[in-house]
C-alpha cells in the first residue's frame, strides 16, 4: 500500500498551485444535486459527475457560478433556487446571509433573535484565510401513520446530532457527523418510513425491547489540482455512497446500501476521469459472534466525457470475503477479472458498461448494461443461468413542451436471475443481508415513471409509479426450499438448481404496484417539512392473493 500511495502524495503536495477552501463534501441529501442536475439537463451545465455523484463544496460552488453566468435563461423561480444556494455554498460567512447561534465575538446567543429567518444558519462558524469550521445541529423526526390495517398502525421515529466540518490547510477537508435516535410504535412499519434501519447494528440488535439506534459519519478528504485541467482526491472514512447511473434505484450501488468505510480515489485530466473505491461493510447480521464476518468492495471506473455531447464508461467490482484486505484488489490501475483469476476465482466480480447522451435540448438519456461474472461466451446463450446480466435505460425531460420548472423521468430496469448472488454465499452482493444493487433483485424488471415541480423556492411537488414485476422463489407451506429460480439475492446460484436453464420471471411471479404523491416545504431555511401518501399493491399470481398497503409520511427536519 505504501508503494501504491507514496508517489501519488508526492506529486499532491509538492505540485499544488491553487487553494481551495472547502473540500467538506455535500452529502447526497441535499437537494442542491437534483438543481444542478436539472439545469444540466437544460443545458446550462457542461458536465456533472452523476456515476460517481459526491461533490466538494467548492464543487457545487462552481457549479452554481457557471449557471450564474447564464441567468437570462432562468425562470423566476430557478433564479430564486440559485440565489438560496448560492448563499448556503458562500465561501465567506456574511452576516447579512448567515447567523450563527453562538458567537463568541459577540455574546453567548447574540443571534438567538435570528433563528427564525431565512439566514444560513450554524451553532458555530468561523472562517480564515486557508481554514474554517462549521458546527452545526441536527434533529430528524418521522411519524407515519398506516390505513391498511384493521387496527391503527403507526411509528415514529425522532434524533439528534450534530456535524461539524471544515477545511485546514486550503486542500484537507474533514466531517464528523453523529446522529442518536429511538423509535416507538411498529418496528417493521418504522422500516418502511427509514429503510437505513435495516442495516443498523443498534436497531437489529434490539436488546431490551428498546428500539434505539445511531448513525455516525466521518472522514478525511485531500483535494488537488496539481496543473491545469487535472484534479486528484484521496479519502479515507464512512460516509452514504452511491456509484452508477440511474435515475431510481441504480445497479452498481444502489443508494440504499448501507453506510461504508472506504478509502477513495478520483482523477479527472481532460476527457478521462477515473475513479477507485476499496471498502469494507458486514455480512449477515447474527448474534452469534462466531457467524460474523467482514465483507470487502472494490470498484474502478474510466469513463471518458465529451461535455455536451455524452459520456461512455467502463467499470468493475469485486465482492470478496473471507480474509483480510487483498492488496491486489488496492491498485487503482488494474484489472479485477485477471486478479479473481489469478487468486483461484474465488471472489464476486462484475463487469458494467455505462453511457450518458444529451443530443436534444432540454433531454437527456442514461443507459448501463452489467454483466455478473464475466462470461462473455455465455451471452450466446440467453436463457442459461450463468448468463447474469441486467440492463437500465431511462430518459430525463426537463421543462416538457415547454413547462417550466417540470421534470419527468422514464427509467426502465431489467435483471436476469441469479445477478448479485455467488457460488459462496458469503461473497454475495448484500450487506446486513441488504442487497448492495438495485432495489428489485435479480430475476424482475421495473418501469418507474416519476415528475417534481418546483412551486417556488421553497415548495416542490413530486409524483412516482412504479410497476414492478418478479419471479420468486417457489418454497412449500413449511417454508422449504421447493425451487430456485434465481429470485433472492440471499441465496447461492449453485443452491438447489435442478437445470442450467434459467427463464426471466419463472417462478412464483408477483406484480407489484406503487404510487406516491408528496410534497417538501421549507417554510424558513434550515427547517424542512415532507409529507407523502403511498399506495403499494401486490399481487401473486401464482398463489391468487393480494396485499394493500396505504399510508402517510411525515417528515420534519431541522438543519442548525
Amino acid at each position: 500500500m505504501r508503494l501504491i500511495f507514496k508517489p501519488l502524495f508526492i506529486i499532491i503536495i509538492f505540485f499544488t498551485f491553487q487553494t481551495i477552501a472547502q473540500i467538506e463534501t455535500v452529502p447526497l441529501k441535499n437537494r442542491v444535486y437534483l438543481f444542478l442536475k436539472e439545469m444540466k439537463v437544460k443545458g446550462l451545465l457542461d458536465f456533472i459527475r452523476e456515476d460517481d455523484p459526491l461533490l466538494s463544496r467548492f464543487e457545487v460552488k462552481k457549479l452554481l457560478d457557471q449557471i450564474s453566468e447564464n441567468k437570462t435563461d432562468l425562470s423566476n423561480t430557478e433564479l430564486k433556487l440559485l440565489n438560496k444556494y448560492l448563499v448556503e455554498f458562500s465561501e465567506s460567512i456574511n452576516p447579512d446571509t448567515t447567523t450563527q447561534l453562538f458567537n463568541p465575538q459577540n455574546s453567548f446567543f447574540s443571534d438567538l433573535d435570528q433563528m427564525i429567518t431565512n439566514k444560513e444558519k450554524h451553532l458555530y462558524a468561523y472562517k480564515e484565510p486557508g481554514a474554517n469550521i462549521y458546527i452545526d445541529l441536527l434533529g430528524h423526526f418521522y411519524h407515519g401513520q398506516d390505513f391498511s390495517q384493521t387496527s391503527a398502525v403507526n411509528s415514529d421515529l425522532f434524533d439528534i446530532g450534530f456535524s461539524i466540518r471544515g477545511t485546514v490547510f486550503d486542500h484537507l477537508g474533514y466531517n464528523m457527523t453523529v446522529i442518536k435516535g429511538g423509535a416507538g410504535g411498529d418496528r417493521d412499519f418504522a422500516e418502511i418510513i427509514d429503510p437505513r434501519l435495516q442495516a443498523n447494528f443498534k436497531w437489529r440488535e434490539n436488546i431490551e425491547n428498546i428500539s434505539n439506534y445511531d448513525y455516525t459519519y466521518g472522514y478525511l478528504k485531500y483535494y488537488s489540482e496539481p496543473v491545469n485541467d487535472m484534479h486528484l482526491s484521496v479519502q479515507l472514512g464512512r460516509e452514504d455512497i452511491t456509484l452508477g447511473y440511474g435515475y431510481g434505484s441504480k445497479l452498481v450501488l444502489s443508494g440504499d446500501n448501507p453506510t461504508m468505510d472506504f478509502i477513495k480515489f478520483n482523477f479527472d485530466y481532460g476527457i478521462i476521469s477515473f475513479s477507485s473505491i476499496h471498502a469494507s461493510t458486514s455480512g449477515y447480521m447474527t448474534m452469534d459472534l462466531n457467524d460474523r464476518y467482514t465483507k470487502y468492495f472494490a470498484n474502478n471506473h474510466l469513463k471518458l466525457k465529451f461535455k455536451k455531447l455524452f459520456d461512455v464508461g467502463i467499470g468493475e467490482t469485486v465482492i470478496y470475503s473471507g480474509r483480510g484486505i487483498d492488496f491486489s484488489y488496492l491498485a487503482p490501475v488494474t484489472f479485477y477479472k485477471f486478479i479473481e483469476m489469478e487468486t483461484q476465482d474465488k471472489d464476486n466480480g462484475l463487469l458494467y458498461l455505462d453511457l450518458q447522451t444529451k443530443f436534444i435540448k432540454d433531454f437527456e438519456i442514461q443507459a448501463t448494461f452489467l454483466l455478473d461474472e464475466d462470461i462473455l461466451s455465455n451471452l450466446a446463450d440467453l436463457e442459461r443461468y450463468t448468463n447474469k446480466t441486467a440492463y437500465q435505460l431511462g430518459a430525463f425531460w426537463y421543462e416538457p413542451i415547454g413547462i417550466t420548472d417540470l421534470s419527468l423521468i422514464l427509467e426502465y430496469t431489467r435483471i436476469r436471475p441469479y445477478v448479485y448472488t455467488h457460488y459462496d454465499i458469503k461473497n454475495n452482493y448484500t450487506a446486513y443481508g441488504v442487497n448492495l444493487g438495485h432495489r428489485i433483485g435479480p430475476n424482475a424488471d421495473e418501469i418507474m415513471v416519476r415528475s417534481n415541480y418546483n412551486l417556488n423556492e421553497w415548495i416542490r411537488l413530486n409524483a412516482e409509479y412504479r410497476f414492478q414485476r418478479n419471479g420468486n422463489n417457489i418454497y412449500d407451506e413449511n417454508g422449504i426450499l421447493i425451487k430456485n429460480v434465481g429470485g433472492d439475492v440471499a441465496l447461492s446460484h449453485g443452491y438447489s438448481i435442478q437445470t442450467d436453464r434459467a427463464y426471466f420471471l419463472d417462478g412464483e411471479r408477483v406484480n407489484s404496484n406503487f404510487f406516491k404523491l408528496g410534497i417538501s416545504i421549507e417554510p424558513i431555511r434550515g427547517f424542512l417539512f415532507d409529507v407523502s401518501y403511498n399506495y403499494l399493491k401486490r399481487e401473486n399470481l401464482a398463489k391468487h392473493t393480494s396485499s394493500n398497503q396505504n399510508y402517510a409520511l411525515f417528515k420534519f427536519i431541522l438543519e442548525y
